[in-house]
């Protein structure tokens, strides 16, 4: 461990291995990462699930450099600035009908807390102060505020810091190995797992219950993917039981499913939408909760005189950020990128199945430009080590995954080509074997 690195306390990381063997990336161009020596590393994780038009846009930079010489701050609580206004309505343009009211935060960790205080003020400003209790699912990831790290479900995030919130409970997750391991695209079995929300209405009484939050598709427990019918089931109980339904995008939003929202890829409207990530190609911190007309109607008529919602942040609409975010929203309109992983998701769903077969791979799942690879425990060690001695592996051999638990979770910026795409799935090939 040496002084250069000795400061910073890493997140996520196992910090004492780390330090020992530093990866280090100084720059960044298109597809690519550069370390400090120069090597090249192909990006098969859009930097964090958030590089989603590749790295260092011009249009994006120059945006940036522009606004921060121009308005470098402006002050969110009772004053505003015209950049947050043109992006909330470009934003919406992009939305499911409906969702027209947008709340800006600086991370999907923030819009998810934003948006289940805006459930809770709502179902209290509608005479229904008893709908309190908040639904989250089993393998699901939220964030890590104590609202999100709450409702969230991977048990290594939750286990270290208490109860958090109370009067939160979990649906099942949707992961079934028997029945859809090495399904190409949307499993076919498992819409019934939706009614796992009935059971806990009848446990809780639906007057209780504020909100239900999920991924359309979890991304960072690995990459899974809703059954045929299941979201639409969700969709319909919560509309029955006056329960509103949040869709966290933060990971599926702005193109990566193949569509701007997984809400319009799965044909389900929920009533808010997390999003933060591609909103700003990953370059400012930013995020956002998209609301729907009626909740926030229900603000501006029941409330009082004066402030509606007593929330916010700092930041909120940072005029950097926005910026930062037009210029990406353009980005992604000129080069159809919102669109894109449609027309890429055949030669993404070829390249991750024909890993089948490869030792100790036990499933692999796909959609749009996003897929996983699921190993196999490896018996009497800790969790995840097979797919994280994969993630080094391919690292020296210049493409970067992501180690998810006991998955490897490729989801690669949406300008990659097909040859691209080959060479992150044929240095998987040489990897996986290698890794006992």
């Amino acid at each position: 461990m040496t002084a250069r690195t000795d400061a910073f306390w890493m997140p996520f990381t196992a910090n004492r291995d780390f330090k020992q063997a530093p990866r280090l990336l100084q720059r960044a161009q298109g597809m690519h990462y550069f370390t400090p020596e120069g090597r090249e590393v192909l990006d098969g994780t859009a930097g964090l699930w958030c590089v989603n038009a590749g790295h260092s846009r011009p249009r994006i930079v120059d945006a940036i450099q522009r606004q921060v010489a121009t308005l470098d701050y402006a002050p969110p609580f009772q004053m505003g600035h015209p950049l947050a206004f043109e992006l909330a309505e470009r934003m919406v343009e992009l939305s499911p009908p409906g969702l027209n009211r947008v709340f800006f935060t600086n991370s999907g960790s923030e819009a998810v807390d934003s948006a289940l205080k805006i459930a809770l003020a709502y179902h209290r400003l509608k005479g229904d102060a008893q709908r309190t209790r908040l639904i989250g699912r089993e393998r699901g990831y939220h964030g890590t505020n104590f609202g999100g790290t709450s409702v969230g479900g991977i048990g290594p995030n939750r286990k270290m810091f208490g109860n958090a919130l109370s009067g939160v409970d979990h649906l099942r997750h949707t992961h079934d190995l028997t029945r859809n391991a090495f399904t190409v695209g949307q499993p076919e079995h498992g819409a019934e797992l939706a009614d796992d929300l009935e059971r806990l209405v009848v446990l809780h009484d639906a007057s209780t219950i504020a909100a239900v939050i999920v991924e359309p598709m979890a991304g960072s427990s690995g990459v899974l993917l809703p059954p045929k019918g299941y979201l639409q089931k969700l969709r319909d109980i919560c509309t029955r039981h006056g329960i509103l339904l949040i869709f966290d995008e933060v990971i599926t939003g702005f193109g990566r499913l193949g569509s701007p929202f997984g809400a319009q890829h799965y044909g389900v409207t929920p009533d808010m939408i997390t999003c933060a990530k591609g909103l700003t190609n990953g370059t400012v911190p930013m995020g956002a909760v998209y609301v729907n007309q009626t909740i926030h109607d229900t603000f501006m008529q029941a409330s009082g005189p004066g402030i509606e919602l007593f929330h916010g942040y700092t930041y909120s609409g940072h005029p950097v950020a926005c910026a930062a975010a037009l210029a990406t929203l353009d980005t992604y309109a000129e080069e159809g990128l919102l669109t894109r992983g449609q027309a890429m998701e055949r030669a993404m769903a070829e390249a991750a199945h024909a890993l089948k077969g490869l030792p100790h791979v036990i499933d692999i799942r796909n959609t749009g430009l996003v897929a996983a690879i699921e190993f196999a425990p490896r018996p009497n060690a800790p969790a995840g080590r097979r797919a994280f001695e994969t993630f080094l592996g391919c690292w020296d051999r210049g493409v970067l995954v992501r180690a998810a638990g006991e998955n490897i979770a490729i989801s690669p910026p949406l300008i990659i080509n097909e040859a691209q795409i080959g060479q992150i799935f044929q240095t998987l090939a040489e990897v996986i074997p290698t890794v006992a």
